[in-house]
């Protein structure tokens, strides 16, 4: 949600923060005063445009959520939001830790979403790859490489990456063993999935990494200052 009073993190600059109302002016008058939203109606829809700004950073966030009107004239969103302005995913941006093409694998798989769950899914089904590849499972088949993480993978993580193997029947479709990236019919739910699990394995194979070298080498920048043995 990103209405107005919402605390949400801000998609323009990564802030969380408490989203305030905007002024509505005319092209060639005054301020009309502040606006949290706009409905349109349609016979058989009806849209709710929030329009709310970012304290931090000061620019204009824009949303839209289809739904219907209650009897008590209450507006009864449905839980999609689509983010009109920015123009970009909901969903955060990968950590800095992550390799850059990875990233920038993650970032288009989350933008294309909404419009396109099969290409979402099969740049995430890419992002696996090649986070696993990185991790030493160089098997060519996605398949083959998460039954090859699987046993080194906490439970957690193991029986969510297995799932993968089933988006949209993948693990049974005749491309599995030539290219992971190819475009195969997908729930939305399910290129959904696969981006929360790369969220996961992102924080598994190098948020956690990077924050436990972090640690070591503060702890050692005092070990060494105090004369003493480093940690290795």
């Amino acid at each position: 949600m990103f209405a107005a009073q919402s605390r949400v993190r801000c998609p323009h600059c990564q802030v969380h923060v408490k989203l305030e109302s905007v002024t509505l002016r005319q092209v060639a008058g005054g301020n009309m005063g502040k606006l949290d939203a706009l409905v349109f109606d349609a016979p058989s829809e009806h849209v709710m445009v929030y329009l709310s700004g970012c304290p931090h950073c000061g620019k204009v966030v824009i949303a839209a959520q289809t739904g219907t009107w209650s009897q008590n004239t209450t507006f009864n969103a449905n839980m999609d939001t689509r983010l009109l302005l920015p123009f970009m995913s909901s969903r955060p941006p990968a950590p800095t830790a992550v390799p850059p093409a990875i990233a920038a694998d993650y970032t288009e798989a989350a933008l294309v979403l909404p419009f396109s769950p099969k290409a979402s899914a099969a740049l995430s089904r890419r992002c696996v790859q090649a986070v696993l590849r990185g991790a030493g499972y160089a098997q060519h088949d996605l398949a083959k490489q998460i039954d090859a993480a699987m046993p080194s993978l906490p439970s957690y993580l193991a029986s969510s990456i297995d799932a993968i193997r089933v988006t949209g029947n993948f693990a049974a479709h005749e491309i599995k063993s030539t290219a992971s990236g190819e475009i195969v019919d997908v729930e939305p739910e399910e290129a959904e999935w696969n981006l929360e699990v790369l969220d996961m394995l992102f924080d598994f194979f190098y948020v956690q990494p990077a924050l436990a070298q972090q640690k070591r080498d503060e702890l050692n920048a005092k070990l060494a200052a105090a004369g003493k043995p480093l940690m290795k």
